[in-house]
């Protein structure tokens, strides 16, 4: 679980070092997205990128789509500097510090997408509430998260690494994990008054290293973004030496070729602001 607090401090700054590493984690699923973005996505108009990131997707869409106004908006000042500095030079996108509060309905998008973004809400009925009520009437919503913890078994290493199971929360608690399950999340949407809300299931592969060491690419990877940089947080600094090794242990299991690779699960939901069909 990521508070506001951490997003536009260390966590945030640690996201904006690593966009790189972490653009590569998501390549297998962003051909999805992209895909389902752009099966819907109008030749002109508004689009918002909610909890853009680094950019990749608002940078994806934009140029696709040269007449669409496309606009990025996260609260970590640090991605957003990536993001800016990324999309240099493309005519159609802006990135902006800013949170789903901060929608309007003189805006009015008639796209909104987001990859992995939307997860962390404190409170996600208002949240997806105020992002209908700020769209124009039939704009479609694209979004994708994770499934299970279970189906995406790099969450898992961090169970291995300290030898039992993180606990996991009862109820919802926004994190990484917090939109697994397809009903909650078919409530959700409805509750906040979008219609034709649909999820496809999408299965991939997450790399979390490459290059001539990919293990210790991996590793290094690891360590700073994800639930083992949090499980290696919370141990006494004088384990922490003993489950980097463990760790890279683990690692060099799914290691293939040049590649350290584990499988992933997502959704990809779509819904839309209007009648339903």
């Amino acid at each position: 679980m990521f508070s506001t607090d951490e997003w536009t401090g260390r966590t945030g700054d640690v996201w904006a070092d690593e966009w790189r590493r972490t653009d590569r984690s998501f390549d297998g699923l962003s051909d999805h997205l992209n895909a389902a973005i752009l099966a819907v996505a109008p030749a002109s108009g508004r689009a918002v990128d909610l909890g853009c990131g680094a950019g990749a997707t608002s940078m994806a869409l934009a140029i696709a789509r040269p007449d669409l106004a496309v606009t990025g908006l996260d609260i970590s000042p640090g991605l957003v500097a990536v993001a800016q500095q990324r999309g240099q030079g493309i005519a159609n996108l802006q990135f902006k510090m800013a949170d789903t509060g901060m929608l309007r309905s003189d805006v009015a998008p008639d796209l909104l997408v987001s990859r992995h973004g939307v997860m962390f809400y404190p409170n996600p009925v208002a949240a997806f509430t105020t992002i209908r009520a700020a769209s124009r009437p039939g704009a479609t919503l694209v979004f994708s998260c994770f499934r299970d913890r279970g189906a995406n078994v790099w969450a898992l290493l961090s169970d291995a690494l300290v030898g039992a199971p993180a606990p996991q929360p009862s109820g919802y608690v926004p994190g990484p994990f917090a939109f697994a399950d397809r009903t909650f999340v078919t409530d959700l949407l409805t509750d906040s008054g979008w219609t034709n809300v649909a999820a496809d299931p999408i299965d991939y592969t997450y790399v979390a290293g490459q290059g001539e060491d990919p293990v210790a690419d991996a590793a290094d990877f690891c360590r700073r973004i994800g639930p083992v940089a949090r499980s290696i947080a919370e141990q006494p600094a004088d384990r922490r030496p003993e489950l980097f090794e463990r760790l890279k242990e683990l690692l060099a299991r799914n290691l293939t070729g040049d590649a350290v690779t584990f499988p992933a699960a997502a959704w990809i939901w779509t819904a839309t602001n209007g009648d339903p069909q």
